[in-house]
């Protein structure tokens, strides 16, 4: 029988449906209770999803049954709950940014460390199986040595969708105020950023741009904290791979990801979707015209089918919780997540240096982290 991890969800807003739905996929995780600083927020979402109730986060914290607190608040939050939470002996998944200060991010790692205990981060779509057929791709040489790298996090004109109406499965609001405060780096760079720091290893520099290009999102003249809707970056990593990542809520949607060898091209169109087919065109030599190059796209087979059953309501077709299971086993065996901390604190560390640039635009990245493993799934062909 296989040994089961206490679990507690802080937060029960708009995206704790979203590891709800998922959660099912890990009947080793046992959801012991939520708690929500709104107490008809955590009314509505205990009656919807059936589960128990903590009066208070200090009654969460003495719970002994609960191993693991996941952090799902919204982010000017974070820091506090994971703090308090390490500080009771709770291991921690949060969601992103798991700290909005670099500083403070660093604090939580160390504490993590001291005490012994595992801290984890979203996003997990390192773990989800695009990520991992293309990783996989990468170490059997598919596209030769790796040059270049063009990722894009584009999503759309949020300020022209009518966001004020998106509502989760029990019934919460999507967070936008909170959403254009913390900005579309913040929020997203770390899809991609989680997979290249795993594929290339620690970045060395970050030379970026950013501009709030729509600064009257909520339809009125008054000027608001938000965070810039755009950003553009060049990331230099110390095995020599170049990346550009842009981010915003301004251009079209666009999640695709090119990686540009010198045999080869490896590309995906959605990091949002676990079972995203991957694609390689092959270089080919001694043609006369530079525009045939490479071969027709071809699907790399997949390290293993996306086939997981519990899913948010065919939107967002990502497996939320595989994070924290991730940390569960980590817990269960005493060692290691495949996400670390360490591995979060270094992708966090990129995100602030294209969030908020110096006024000349270079930062040197200077935190590193142990060399992450492929699934043991994705290991070999």
């Amino acid at each position: 029988m296989t040994q089961s991890t206490g679990i507690a969800f802080v937060g029960c807003g708009y995206v704790a449906d979203f590891y709800m739905a998922t959660l099912p996929n890990y009947p080793e995780l046992r959801l012991r209770g939520v708690h929500d600083l709104n107490d008809d927020r955590t009314t509505i979402f205990s009656k919807h999803h059936g589960v128990p109730v903590y009066a208070s986060y200090e009654e969460l914290l003495r719970d002994e049954s609960v191993e693991i607190v996941v952090n799902l608040t919204n982010p000017r939050s974070h820091y506090e709950v994971s703090r308090r939470a390490l500080e009771a002996g709770k291991h921690v998944y949060s969601e992103k940014p798991f700290a909005e200060d670099l500083t403070r991010a660093r604090e939580l790692v160390e504490s993590a460390e001291r005490r012994g205990l595992v801290l984890s981060s979203a996003p997990c779509s390192l773990l989800g199986e695009t990520a991992q057929t293309m990783w996989q791709a990468l170490r059997y040489d598919a596209i030769g040595r790796p040059r270049l790298v063009y990722a894009e996090l584009d999503d759309g004109a949020v300020h022209q969708m009518p966001y004020r109406t998106w509502i989760s499965a029990s019934g919460a609001a999507w967070p936008y105020l909170d959403e254009f405060r913390v900005g579309p780096t913040l929020e997203h760079a770390g899809y991609y950023l989680t997979w290249l720091t795993a594929f290339f290893g620690p970045a060395a520099e970050v030379v970026s741009f950013s501009r709030l290009l729509q600064p009257e999102k909520l339809g009125d003249p008054q000027p608001h904290a938000f965070a810039p809707d755009f950003t553009s970056a060049c990331i230099t990593f110390h095995s020599g791979v170049v990346a550009r990542l842009t981010c915003s809520t301004v251009a079209p949607e666009n999640h695709s990801l090119q990686i540009v060898g010198d045999e080869g091209v490896l590309s995906t169109s959605e990091c949002w979707d676990y079972g995203a087919d991957v694609h390689l065109r092959r270089r080919v030599t001694g043609v006369e015209s530079a525009h045939h190059y490479l071969t027709n796209p071809e699907v790399v087979p997949p390290a293993r089918p996306a086939d997981y059953r519990f899913r948010y309501q065919d939107t967002h077709d990502m497996d939320f919780a595989r994070g924290i299971a991730d940390v569960g086993e980590a817990v269960r065996k005493g060692g290691t997540p495949a996400l670390s901390a360490r591995h979060a604190l270094h992708v966090l560390e990129i995100v602030s240096a294209i969030a908020d640039p110096p006024t000349d635009g270079s930062t040197e990245i200077t935190s590193k982290f142990d060399q992450l493993e492929p699934m043991p799934w994705a290991q070999q062909r």
